[in-house]
């Protein structure tokens, strides 16, 4: 008996939670974990305070990313970062047991234990240590995969009833990261295909999609709906599709290096569902759920390559199928349970290095407590030029534009894609003269136009505060001759 079949005693959800608990310890209280979530947080702290999303505080990320953020802003400044992160934890727990589940249904549960382990190592592999969006997403939508799998009930309202409440859940997913869309085609399409084979009336069929549709699209024309009612539809538009599509290419080199670096990294999980599709089989009456999960893999492969700006925390929703077909490898290739252990081990310590040396490339907790410190909580507005929005809310002090994620006023990718002029819009920050200014170091994608006019202002009635070490940053903080 192996090592995972003892720990296979014990409650999966224990050990799951155990494991997690071992693989994010180092990340836990730190308020720098990620530039997205940091983003997230701070979106939710300006939302308490009466900032509208898209108007008064500017992103084109879904509303319900910044809605799910809420209860943790609510903690404030720093117990809303341990709230958020407690809350991925669970999150990344509970879709660990359902991946267990999927595994057991598809007759692979001699594999279930090591494909929830797996998701929760590869996660540190691919940027979801934190709050990242598909860590929460991909919740719902494994939760959607377990009522529509196939081996479900064959009586005609229930089946309506489930796929009803799994496209609602893809439907609160699309609502965390639109690009939940992708695996959400797939699952609508396969209720479609299994209500047609099973009933073979066109019509029926036709109107049972409609309903499954509309029920994906709820949260989505809701949060449309509400911004409709306010009078700011257009700014709803703009930030959640529009602009996405106006968003500069990245260099070609640069996205298939990113592209290059997420196959690497996934390739040992690519190759287990490879092995475990040339050998499946087993129950015949496991077959299908067995088929559906490669399939759903695919279309959550086909949905990664198509979104063409290829960072790690894209590949995150792979990880969900492709976890559960690898459980197909552990459980019946005979080489399954003597790679299992070690692939385990070696993901743990892998995730382990790569968070020390994100932590010590991207900075410590108390080197960005000496970095606001030095910003202070005086009276006066921050500018944060380059460097960590959650300076906003560490400091307390206010914001003089609704483009706080410094990229979307600093790099050339965001050029003519976020509703302003970028020049315009930092010149007119500018103008009305922040008590504060913070600039990092110059970075890939700059504009370096936007630079050399923020250094430019800083020599007018500005002086050099401090500056701190923030990972192998140098972060300079300057403040208004007059401000404290």
């Amino acid at each position: 008996m192996t090592l995972l079949d003892r720990l296979g005693a014990a409650p999966r959800w224990a050990v799951l939670l155990t494991v997690a608990l071992a693989a994010r310890a180092i990340t836990f209280g730190n308020p720098i974990l990620h530039v997205d979530e940091e983003f997230y947080f701070v979106t939710a702290h300006a939302m308490l305070d009466g900032a509208l999303p898209y108007v008064e505080i500017w992103d084109r990320k879904p509303i319900g990313l910044f809605l799910l953020y809420l209860p943790a802003a609510l903690f404030g400044y720093p117990l809303g970062i341990w709230a958020y992160q407690a809350m991925a934890l669970v999150a990344a727990v509970a879709t660990s047991v359902l991946i267990g589940r999927l595994a057991d249904r598809a007759g692979w549960s001699r594999g279930a234990l090591f494909a929830g382990v797996a998701y929760l190592l590869w996660l540190n592999l691919f940027e979801g240590q934190g709050g990242q969006a598909p860590v929460f997403y991909n919740l719902p939508m494994v939760l959607a995969a377990t009522l529509i799998a196939p081996g479900g009930p064959e009586d005609a309202r229930r089946r309506f009833r489930r796929g009803l409440l799994a496209m609602l859940l893809v439907g609160i997913a699309i609502q965390l990261k639109y690009s939940a869309v992708f695996e959400g085609f797939f699952f609508g399409l396969w209720l479609l295909w299994r209500e047609w084979r099973i009933t073979r009336t066109a019509l029926y069929t036709m109107l049972r999609g409609a309903a499954w549709a509309a029920v994906a699209l709820l949260p989505t024309v809701a949060a449309l709906g509400y911004y409709w009612l306010i009078g700011h539809t257009e700014a709803f538009v703009f930030a959640n599709f529009t602009s996405i599509a106006l968003r500069n290419r990245d260099p070609a080199i640069e996205l298939l290096g990113n592209l290059a670096e997420i196959l690497l990294i996934g390739s040992p999980l690519i190759a287990m569902c490879v092995l475990a599709w040339r050998c499946r089989g087993g129950d015949p009456a496991a077959r299908p759920v067995q088929q559906w999960l490669f399939a759903w893999a695919l279309a959550a492969l086909l949905g990664l390559l198509a979104f063409g700006s290829w960072f790690n925390h894209y590949a995150l929703p792979l990880l969900v199928p492709g976890c559960a077909c690898a459980a197909g490898f552990v459980a019946a290739h005979r080489s399954g349970m003597k790679v299992a252990l070690p692939l385990l081990v070696l993901l743990f310590l892998g995730g382990q290095a790569l968070l020390i040396a994100k932590r010590a490339g991207r900075g410590t907790p108390a080197e960005f407590t000496a970095l606001a410190d030095a910003v202070g909580s005086g009276p006066g507005c921050l500018h944060v030029y380059s460097g960590n929005t959650m300076l906003y809310v560490a400091t307390g002090r206010c914001a003089r534009s609704a483009w706080r994620f410094p990229s979307h006023l600093g790099r050339t990718r965001e050029r003519g894609a976020i509703g302003v002029s970028q020049s315009a819009e930092l010149e007119r920050i500018l103008a009305e003269r922040p008590a504060m200014v913070v600039v990092r170091n110059a970075y890939r994608g700059e504009r370096p136009e936007q630079r050399a006019r923020t250094l430019a202002a800083m020599n007018d009635g500005y002086r050099l505060r401090a500056v701190r070490p923030l990972g192998d940053q140098q972060v300079a903080v300057f403040a208004r001759s007059e401000a404290r």
